[in-house]
């Protein structure tokens, strides 16, 4: 997968000349170094595996609407409604970096990526599911991507970061 996207961002002209960084500056691959595991799914408290399994029943919403998927996952909640686009909850919400802080229903961000106009200005937004996944909506679908490509692949632009949405704890 590492050799994959690698090649991807190169043929998009993103990687630069060391093959180690982004023409951004920042790390090409982002790996979980051992020790450094977020937590597992079976370690989820009851709100936070049940915020999992609204993100499985909730509708992709369309191109460019991450952060409106993953506002609508956890308003099914009970809990209220956040707004706001992934750039906003990125610079509200995430302000963790060490993946051993990565817990199941934390939303994961970039406050840019690359891939296009939309994600450039907002953005982009997914939802930590436990196991080393996390699910966004991309595309106009919702998928489960696991951690490491997810936080390489939006990660090109600007440090990925993740925290409680609305600063709801959930754990």
């Amino acid at each position: 997968m590492r050799k994959r996207l690698l090649a991807a961002l190169a043929a998009r002209g993103l990687l630069a000349e060391d093959g180690r960084t982004t023409i951004f500056g920042e790390p090409a691959w982002r790996e979980v170094p051992a020790g450094k595991d977020p937590q597992a799914l079976m370690d989820a408290g009851a709100l936070q595996r049940r915020l999992v399994e609204c993100a499985y029943g909730t509708a992709p919403m369309g191109e460019g609407l991450c952060a409106a998927w993953v506002e609508r996952a956890f308003s099914r909640l009970g809990m209220g409604y956040v707004s706001g686009d992934a750039r906003e909850l990125y610079e509200g919400f995430c302000h963790l970096t060490d993946t051993r802080d990565l817990l199941v229903g934390m939303i994961c961000a970039t406050g840019r990526d690359p891939y296009g106009a939309g994600g450039w200005d907002h953005g982009h937004v997914g939802l930590y599911v436990g196991d080393g996944a996390v699910m966004d909506c991309a595309g106009g679908s919702v998928r489960r991507v696991p951690l490491e490509p997810w936080l390489s692949a939006y990660g090109v632009a600007s440090e990925p970061r993740w925290g409680w949405l609305g600063a709801i704890a959930l754990a």
